[in-house]
């Protein structure tokens, strides 16, 4: 009964994301920049693809690796910023969640940068454009957590997830910076979901949940690991860092907060066969990015779902991945490393 109403107000943006899925670049593309020389042939090949001539504007001299990052980044930004414009309602909070998860690592970038007296302007321009908002910039000022409450984020969209995180955080070091993001990003998938579960109809709901349980699961798993190198985190403090969704939850997350060896990561996430064997091979965050992508292409097998949003951004950005890495090993000459990249369309 809901795809009855969904065209109302999102059938219109479901149009255009899957004109844009459409456009993502297919195996032949991927084919014909793997066999590129220079970064000069990369363009030339990105043209006749839905990027068209985006790099118009740049000299050959003057192309390099992070200047066709960063105009793949503005492009997908300005398409971003679109479909927000045009939506109304449930969508636009759905909109503004997916941009809660950059502001995050945005203020984390700000905190970092300043605890190591790094040039405000560097850090600016490295932050995520869709996790910019009006007093980012303010943060360089801070000296602990509750003055950067106080005097900047009281007034954002993170405000609410910052209430737990004010435990073990006397002062801003990497350690506690660290703690802080984990905390953050606990907060938020959990309020994401919450506002999934009782704002979004199905068949969104479902995907979206599947989709945000993955994200925590894969932070659960890469807190688990990172954390085996430090005496300093109790099992308590691991626990509290496991967001309280996906797959592991409740009994894996328990198991992997008192993991202490990597036999015990390993034996505990044996219990979940998405994940049985995803420390055996290969790289860890490509193996991630192999099942995100995964979820994102299935996503887009259901109709009337605004999910098809969250799968259209994750899909982009891997692809912007992978874009920039076939260009860092033409740029390096490392030709026999170009096909490491993650496609599933």
């Amino acid at each position: 009964m809901e795809g009855v109403y969904f065209n109302i107000d999102n059938g219109y943006i479901e149009g255009i994301i899957r004109g844009y899925r459409n456009g993502f670049l297919t195996a032949n593309q991927y084919l014909n920049l793997t066999q590129c020389d220079t970064l000069e042939d990369l363009k030339l090949q990105l043209s006749s693809t839905d990027y068209g001539n985006f790099l118009s504007s740049v000299p050959a001299e003057g192309l390099t690796t992070s200047v066709i990052q960063e105009h793949c980044s503005d492009k997908l930004f300005n398409e971003f910023n679109y479909i927000r414009n045009q939506l109304s309602g449930k969508s636009v909070k759905f909109m503004d969640y997916i941009t809660f998860g950059y502001m995050i690592d945005n203020v984390v970038l700000m905190i970092t940068g300043t605890i190591h007296a790094r040039d405000k302007s560097e850090i600016l321009s490295r932050c995520h454009p869709l996790g910019w908002f009006d007093t980012l910039p303010t943060l360089s000022v801070a000296t602990d957590l509750e003055s950067l409450y106080d005097t900047v984020l009281v007034d954002t969209p993170l405000a609410p997830f910052f209430k737990d995180c004010f435990d073990n955080a006397d002062e801003l070091d990497d350690l506690n910076i660290e703690i802080i993001r984990n905390k953050l990003y606990k907060a938020y998938l959990e309020d994401f979901a919450t506002f999934v579960s009782e704002e979004i109809e199905e068949p969104s709901k479902e995907i979206m949940l599947e989709l945000l349980g993955f994200e925590a699961d894969r932070r659960s798993i890469n807190v688990s690991l990172n954390s085996l190198q430090s005496d300093d985190i109790s099992d308590d403090l691991k626990r509290s860092l496991l967001p309280n969704l996906g797959k592991c939850y409740p009994v894996v997350s328990d198991m992997l907060s008192k993991a202490h060896d990597f036999e015990s990561v390993r034996a505990a996430l044996a219990n979940v066969y998405e994940y049985r064997s995803i420390l055996e091979n290969g790289n860890l965050e490509d193996q991630f990015y192999q099942l995100e992508m995964e979820l994102c292409r299935d996503a887009f097998t259901q109709q009337f779902a605004i999910s098809t949003v969250w799968a259209w951004m994750k899909s982009k950005e891997q692809e912007i991945r992978n874009i920039t890495w076939i260009a860092e090993c033409i740029a390096q000459n490392q030709r026999e490393r170009i096909n490491n990249y993650t496609s599933v369309y």
